[in-house]
This record gives structure tokens, C-alpha cells and sequence, in this order.
């Protein structure tokens, strides 16, 4: 294999002695001609230039504006008058204000629909979700019911549809009660209010401040293993429902839950796991039946309430709650009461709260977000990730101070707002009346509702968190990403829900410091018959240059990865010796750093390149810098090494000019070392 290694090589300088002379040639005809013009033009070396002066303040502020203001937000201003100027200013504040002037009939008949659908979803789920939190049922309805008024006048989504959902709900309900007890409901009530408040404020600020980055740190496999485990823990937990167990755990963990279960088995009744069956198998059923067929997503829209509907008449007609049926019990009607006094800001247990709206918060910032741009690529339209964080935080604001607790856009409800031919936000307004006609007229209807039934419209709701081929699709793509979700999944399932959660962040977060600490560096090679150089690893058919290691890094350069860089490239010039005969004449001649991949470089990395300078220069070796971007080149001029790599040949546009014009300078004319 070597041998034949060695024939490639002295082929390759053949063929390029050869182009050399040939460039000579002056007895040639017409197309010949023609080929060595177009030969020489592809020979022309060109210089490599700093880029225009620039002063820090606008470095400064170019950075800044690309970092906070990537979408340009002022951009519609430039060129309009003062009144235009006014106008647009108050819908981009008031996303309402831009599709208000051109609603019609058509589309409120379609947002009546897509509202009164949404809000049959709406009340049996805002009930069930604020139990699994344990808060009183009123408070998901409450939550139901403000919210979504002040996101249909701030969000810019048509599709999303918010409410309480099951993870932030029992990421309340697991941090919560691990500070206080649910057996003393007022001071509960008053840390759900308060975390709902400080999350709202923090949501807000990242809106305010264009800091929506930082969710991102909660990557697409983070949240693929983190739903998949907490819709896990929220089914466990409905166990307690669903067989009608008392006295439960309020630890949120396998092992706790599971153990609960089988120490209460005397508490089991028969009756309550026969309605909770035969409940959760037909909420299985009508969501199976709309995903298979989607024209009949009301289906599955409509199957909460009409289990509830059926289940609160049978109770009623049976006296189911005489034979061990545990029902809702009385509701106190009316729309919500302002709970600001509640709000506790000088409690001993005011840095839970705290801590709880951070975690949920961001949680639920992120599930509204994806959900919103879901909708908006299906729809193609734009949503503003900025406006939507703002909305969001506001009306939690707004919520807590009016008995809500955590809202957002709530997946499965948008996905029925979108199905039911949703066309603006006011579908959101029409669910919202819908629920004030129910607290103010309706609740007496509730007081038979069993609870297994909210147990199982929980478990059907979340159960559409795991999503198998999702997972799947990530373990094919990367398999660091797979341990990332497992991660999650195991520590939601074993921990707890913030553990899962802040594990996967921590192993995200690892995988990040590990890629810029070892930053990918390839050896390229050119594949004959072009200019082109690529990794030989990767093009079979590149072949090493004789004399030359050409070296390409494809990563920003800085002081987490200096040293690792120089230690590695040495290792690749000392392996380079060896072959070639521990540094024998006719060995290795260039070394060439390809900088393509360098999008930045700090003061350490200046370091790297003035080190591996030394390190060539010590074994007569030449070292070239190959296609530096204005930075780089910047920072090598205010680091007063420019004369060490802009004088003479040691810069170059391209490795393939970087080449021919080396090989140029071989001694004897040729490549005397093949």
C-alpha cells in the first residue's frame, strides 16, 4: 500500500512539472494558447489584504446589533412618515392592531368555530392540569380565561392557543411541594401566584432585552428526552386517580410513585378502575381516530368534555360517590377574583418561588415558542420570538395578579385551533367567553365530575409527549444528542423533574465546552485534476502533496483550544518527520494552515499561530497562512505579527494558489524531494 502511495505521489509531481512546462510552451496553436491563458489566470497569485479600518465603537455596535437585533425590528421605520411611523409603531406593540383593519365575517365564522372547539378542550383540561399542580380546580379555568385575552392583543402567532399545560404544571406542582405542603393550601396557592409572577417578569425582561438566546440552551434533544420522561411521571402520577388511592406520594420519581402504589393496594377500588378504563380507552380511541384521519380532529377535541359530560350524569344518576368514587365536590362560581395581595414578596419562602418561575418559566417559554413556529412553517408566516416572550411574560404578569397560574401556548390545544380552521387569534378571545359563560353559569355542572376522569384526559394528553420517532431520528443523526435525551429521560423518571432537566442542560452544555476545546482539524488533500483540496479522510480520491502537510482548522481559535492546537499540529509535523525519514532532506518542506473555517480568533489564538511560526522555523520548514478572514487579519496587524505572514510568501487567497506558487521556489525547478 505504501508503494502505491509513493506511485500516486510521483504521478501527481510528474503531472505538475509537467503543467509547468506546458505553461512554457510558446510553438502551440490556437486552443492551446487559449489553455495556458486560462492557465495562467488560474495561476495569478492574489494578495491578501486587511480589511477596511474600522473604529471599536462600531465593531461594537455591529456585534451588538447581530447579537440582539439579528431581524433589524427598525428596518419598516426607515423612510415612512411621522403618522406611518406612529401607526406601525403601535402594531408592532399591538400585534392586534395588524390584522384587526381587514377582519371580516368569513373570518370570524371560522374563529367562533375553531374557538368554541378549543374551549371543550379547554375546560376539562384546565381542570385536570391545575390538579396535577394541586391547586384547586378553579384555577385552571381562571387560567383559562385571562390569559388568552392578553395574548390575542400581544402575540404574533395566529395559531397558538394557550392555557395551563401538563409539564409546567407538574414542574409546579413537583418543586413546589418539595418547600410546602399542599395540606396547607393558602400558603401553596400564594407560592404557585408568586412563581407565576416572577416567571412572567423574567419572560418579559427576555423579550424586552433580546435575550431569547438563552433558551436555546434547551436543545431540541433535551426536550425530546424531558417531555418523553415527564409525560412518564404525570401518567404515573394519575395512578393515584385512576385506583383510587388516597394517601399518595408527592414525590415526583419512579420508584417513589411506583412504591406508593403497591404499599396503598388496600386503598384500590375496583369501581374507580372499571370508570377509568373504560374513560381512558375512549380518550385513546378519539385521539387515534383523528390522527389517522385529521378531518376528524374533532374527534379528539370534543372527547374530553363528553367523557366528563357522561361520567358527572353517571354519577349523578348512581351515586357513584357513595361506592368509593371520589368526585370534584363544590365549585364556587364567578370569574376571577385579583390575588396581587397574595403575591408573598417578603417570605422566607420567596427564593422557591423565585427558582420555581425561573425553571418553569423557561420551560414554558420554550414549549410556546416551538409551538407558535410549528404552526407559522406549516402556515408560512412569521412568527417574532421577541413579541411572543414578551406576550407570554405579560400575561403571566397579568395572570398571576388575577388568580392564574402558569400559561403558555399549549400544544394540543393549538393543534385543534389550528384543525378547526383558526384564522387569527381572536379564536383565543372566543374560547376565553366561553369560559367566563362556564364560571359564571356552569360550575354547579361539576360537582359530580370524578376525578379518575381528569386522571385519564391527563394521561391522554400526555401521552402524544412521546414521541418514538423523534428519538429515533436523533440516535441516527448524532449519538451524543441520544445521550443527551436518554439522560433527560432517565433523570426526569429516577430524580426528579428540575434534575432530568438540569442534567441534560449540564451534558449539553459539556458537549458544546468539548467542541470548542477540541476543535475539528482535518489534513486536506487535492483531488486531481482541480484546485480543489479536501479532507483525506473523508474524499477517497484526494492525495496527499508531496512536501506539504496542509492542515485546515474548522473552528473559531481562542484560549480554550490554543494549546490544544499547537500540541496537535506539532504531533502532525513530528509524524509527518518519521515518515519521511526523521527530517531527512527531500521530507517536509510547508506546512499550511488552512483559516477558511477560523470565523474568529482571541489575543491566545494570535498565540497559536506565532508559536507553530517558531515551531516550523525550527525544523527550515516554511509556514503559511492560507485564506484568513478580516478579523484574523485585523488581529495579526494589531498584534504587530503582520510582517511575520503578510511579507513575502506566507498569506494566500487559496490553498491551491498557496501550492503552485510554493512549489515554485523547490529547488532544481521540480520536486526534487519525490
Amino acid at each position: 500500500m505504501v508503494g502505491t502511495n509513493n506511485k500516486v505521489e510521483d504521478s501527481y509531481a510528474e503531472d505538475l512539472q509537467s503543467h509547468f512546462s506546458n505553461m512554457a510552451t510558446t510553438n502551440t496553436d490556437v486552443s492551446e494558447k487559449n489553455s495556458i491563458v486560462s492557465l495562467e489566470i488560474a495561476m495569478e497569485v492574489h494578495k491578501v489584504i486587511p480589511p477596511p479600518p474600522k473604529s471599536t465603537l462600531a465593531k461594537f455596535k455591529t456585534k451588538l446589533k447581530e447579537t440582539l437585533f439579528p431581524d433589524d425590528p427598525l428596518r419598516q421605520f426607515k423612510g415612512q412618515t411621522l403618522g406611518r411611523k406612529i401607526i406601525l409603531g403601535f402594531q408592532y406593540i399591538f400585534p392586534m392592531l395588524q390584522w384587526a383593519p381587514n377582519y371580516n365575517l368569513k373570518l370570524f365564522k371560522s374563529d367562533i368555530i375553531a374557538g368554541l372547539t378549543i374551549a371543550s378542550l379547554a375546560i376539562p383540561q384546565g381542570i385536570s392540569y391545575a390538579k396535577l399542580a394541586n391547586l384547586p380546580p378553579l384555577l385552571g379555568l381562571y387560567s383559562s380565561f385571562v390569559p388568552p385575552i392578553v395574548y390575542a392583543i400581544l402575540g404574533s402567532s395566529r395559531d397558538v392557543a394557550v392555557g395551563p399545560t401538563a409539564i409546567a404544571s407538574l414542574l409546579l406542582g413537583s418543586m413546589l411541594t418539595e418547600v410546602v405542603s399542599p395540606n396547607q393550601p393558602l400558603l401553596y396557592l400564594q407560592l404557585s401566584l408568586t412563581a407565576t409572577f416572577f416567571a412572567g417578569i423574567f419572560e418579559t425582561l427576555l423579550g424586552f432585552l433580546r435575550l431569547g438566546f438563552i433558551i436555546d440552551f434547551l436543545s431540541k434533544p433535551t426536550l425530546i428526552g424531558f417531555m418523553a420522561g415527564s409525560a412518564v411521571i404525570v401518567s404515573l402520577q394519575q395512578l393515584k386517580l385512576l385506583l383510587g388511592i388516597v394517601n399518595f406520594t408527592k414525590k415526583a420519581a419512579l420508584v417513589p410513585v411506583m412504591t406508593s402504589v403497591f404499599q396503598r393496594r388496600d386503598e384500590w377500588s375496583w369501581q374507580t378502575i372499571l370508570m377509568g378504563f373504560f374513560f381512558l380507552s375512549f380518550l385513546l380511541v378519539a385521539r387515534h381516530v383523528s390522527l389517522r384521519k385529521p378531518k376528524l380532529f374533532w374527534v379528539s377535541a370534543i372527547a374530553p368534555l363528553t367523557s366528563v359530560l357522561l361520567s358527572t350524569l353517571f354519577i349523578f344518576a348512581f351515586k357513584g360517590q357513595n361506592h368509593d368514587i371520589s368526585i370534584i365536590g363544590s365549585l364556587k362560581g364567578g370569574v376571577n377574583p385579583f390575588s396581587f395581595n397574595m403575591l408573598k414578596f417578603h417570605s422566607s419562602h420567596t427564593t422557591a418561588a423565585i427558582k420555581v418561575g425561573l425553571v418553569a418559566g423557561i420551560v414554558s417559554l420554550t414549549e410556546g415558542i416551538a409551538v407558535g413556529r410549528t404552526f407559522a412553517a406549516m402556515k408560512n408566516y412569521k412568527v417574532d420570538g421577541n413579541k411572543e416572550m414578551i406576550a407570554i411574560g405579560l400575561m403571566n404578569v397579568v395572570g398571576s395578579c388575577s388568580s392564574c397560574y402558569f400559561t403558555t401556548g399549549a400544544f394540543s390545544r393549538s393543534a385543534v385551533n389550528h384543525n378547526a380552521g383558526g384564522k387569527t387569534s381572536f379564536s383565543n378571545i372566543v374560547m376565553a367567553l366561553t369560559v367566563m359563560v362556564t364560571l359564571l353559569f356552569l360550575m354547579p355542572l361539576f360537582h359530580y365530575t370524578p376525578n379518575v376522569v381528569l386522571g385519564a384526559i391527563i394521561v391522554s394528553a400526555v401521552i402524544g409527549l412521546i414521541d418514538i420517532p423523534a428519538v429515533y431520528l436523533v440516535w441516527t443523526i448524532d449519538k451524543i444528542d441520544f445521550l443527551i435525551c436518554t439522560c433527560a429521560f432517565i433523570g426526569v423518571i429516577f430524580i426528579s423533574v428540575p434534575g432530568g432537566l438540569a442534567i441534560a442542560i449540564g451534558i449539553s452544555i459539556l458537549k458544546v465546552l468539548l467542541q470548542t476545546t477540541r476543535p475539528k482539524t482535518v489534513i486536506l488533500g487535492n483531488i486531481p485534476g482541480t484546485d480543489i483540496y479536501r479532507d483525506l479522510h473523508h474524499y477517497k480520491d484526494a492525495i496527499r502533496v508531496p512536501g506539504f502537510l496542509i492542515l485546515s482548522i474548522e473552528a473559531p481559535v481562542n484560549f480554550a483550544n490554543t494549546n490544544y492546537l499547537v500540541e496537535r499540529i506539532t504531533r502532525w509535523i513530528e509524524e509527518e518527520e518519521e515518515k519521511e525519514g526523521q527530517g531527512e532532506k527531500g521530507g517536509l518542506e510547508f506546512v499550511v494552515i488552512d483559516l477558511s473555517g477560523v470565523s474568529t480568533i482571541d489575543a491566545t489564538g494570535i498565540s497559536l499561530l506565532t508559536e507553530l511560526k517558531k515551531v516550523t522555523d525550527n525544523r527550515d520548514m516554511e509556514f503559511v497562512l492560507v485564506n484568513p478572514v478580516g478579523e484574523v487579519v485585523e488581529k495579526l496587524v494589531r498584534a504587530n505579527q503582520v510582517h511575520k505572514f503578510m511579507c513575502g510568501d506566507h498569506l494566500f487567497l487559496t490553498v491551491g494558489e498557496a501550492i503552485v506558487s510554493l512549489s515554485s521556489k523547490v529547488k532544481d525547478g521540480g520536486l526534487n524531494h519525490v
